[in-house]
């Protein structure tokens, strides 16, 4: 299935999907046993991605790396919905971060 003109802004409508099964669980959807998993498991199930995500990265494989890092979003979305970080917090810190002239990326202290 080819989608034209797809942005990043689907994000918004995959993130309010997440947030509905976690609020009305549907029975056998992957996000609902997710969260029904706990914190836990949809935190291993990051570090699996990024494992993945690297893999297909130094594979070479365009369409792999594409895969993988879906899947890596989705997690994430799922992880943020979890514990009930409101959509908007993540976008807002991105472009605080180009707004500033972020660092590069540097360790700083907390």
């Amino acid at each position: 299935m080819k989608v034209i003109n797809m942005s990043w802004c689907f994000l918004d409508e995959l993130y309010r999907i997440i947030e509905e099964r976690r609020d009305k669980p549907i029975e056998g959807s992957y996000t609902n046993r997710l969260m029904s998993e706990g914190l836990e498991i949809i935190v291993d199930k990051i570090l699996e991605e990024c494992l993945e995500l690297v893999e297909a990265a130094y594979k070479g494989s365009e369409s792999d790396t594409v895969y993988e890092a879906s899947d890596l979003i989705y997690h994430v979305l799922v992880l943020t919905a979890f514990i009930r970080i409101p959509s908007s917090k993540i976008p807002e810190e991105l472009m605080k971060r180009r707004l500033s002239g972020h660092d590069g990326g540097k360790i700083r202290d907390k």
